[in-house]
């Protein structure tokens, strides 16, 4: 759970957008879905994340987005946007803007059009480092080409430029490798469906995409994958099993489609897409659909 101390910590919810039918962004609609996440357990928000679509926002938007979120956080709700840029003086001015409006931690990839090697990731995050704020290294070879491995992730904890890392190479293996190399630095789950697996070996953060659409039982599931309690990982399994066929839609390449349109079923407003994203082809929208409508169904929320 997160605390003033390490704010990054717990349920953070890589917030979906909410547009108006324009494709511009409301605002208030995004204010408010911070409020629903706090009231449902939730410990923080990840604005500006891939699932907020920040590639498609114009600077202003980005900016006023993070601000939005940190002037709906209730207190001791943690607010880590994510400033993932293309080289790291920009994503050093994202950090900066972060820390001016409030934010309490930063999410940073690896520079995201380059395929920087070890010198340049170590670099990269110095530069954002200096920003002030705790920042958590987000793992995403399969989108970045570039890969944090474990002892890279080492060589940055060692310098004190990252205090944990989001996980989303779906490689639970990894967790271990992690722990033996740079014991103190804390994993986060990065993908919905190893929740449980990466709970079971470490985990003390999940940055999230599901409880978008249900945010109370998947925080329930976290806690108890997390709490160390062979009887909390007993009830976990089943409720992990029903959830599941809906997680796994975070780690496929339709999840910002997958994770509003599931949003829309339970009665929160996800609504459209920008471009590049174009809407579901209808059968893909129907198995998400019937996934969704399964786990509503057996009383989850």
């Amino acid at each position: 759970m997160t605390t003033p101390a390490r704010p990054w910590r717990g349920v953070h919810v890589a917030t979906a957008l909410p547009l108006h039918d324009d494709l511009s962004v409301d605002y208030d609609a995004y204010a408010e879905h911070v409020r629903f996440l706090a009231a449902g357990g939730c410990d923080g928000v990840t604005p500006n994340g891939s699932l907020g679509e920040y590639q498609t926002l114009t600077p202003e938007e980005r900016a006023r987005v993070v601000e939005t979120a940190v002037q709906a956080a209730p207190a001791g709700f943690g607010v880590m946007p994510g400033v993932a840029a293309y080289g790291a003086l920009e994503a050093r001015r994202w950090a900066d803007q972060a820390a001016e409006a409030g934010a309490t931690s930063v999410l940073l990839l690896p520079p995201n059009a380059y395929r920087a090697d070890r010198r340049a990731v170590v670099e990269h995050y110095r530069e954002v480092a200096r920003a002030g704020l705790p920042v958590v290294a987000y793992n995403n070879p399969i989108d970045t080409k570039v890969d944090l491995t474990p002892a890279l992730l080492a060589e940055l904890f060692a310098e004190g430029l990252i205090v944990g890392v989001k996980e989303f190479t779906g490689d639970v293996r990894r967790a271990y490798e992690i722990a033996e190399l740079a014991p103190g630095l804390d994993l986060l789950v990065g993908a919905d469906d190893v929740l449980l697996e990466l709970g079971l070996a470490g985990a003390v953060g999940w940055i999230a995409g599901y409880p978008n659409a249900i945010p109370e039982s998947t925080v329930e599931l976290y806690r108890l994958v997390t709490s160390g309690d062979p009887a909390d990982v007993a009830k976990a399994l089943p409720i992990y099993r029903d959830l599941h066929p809906l997680l796994r839609w975070d780690s496929r390449t339709e999840f910002v489609q997958s994770i509003k349109l599931s949003m829309d079923i339970a009665g929160r407003r996800g609504g459209p897409c920008r471009p590049p994203r174009l809407a579901l082809p209808s059968e893909v929208a129907a198995r998400i659909t019937a996934d969704t409508e399964a786990v509503l169904a057996k009383g989850y929320k």
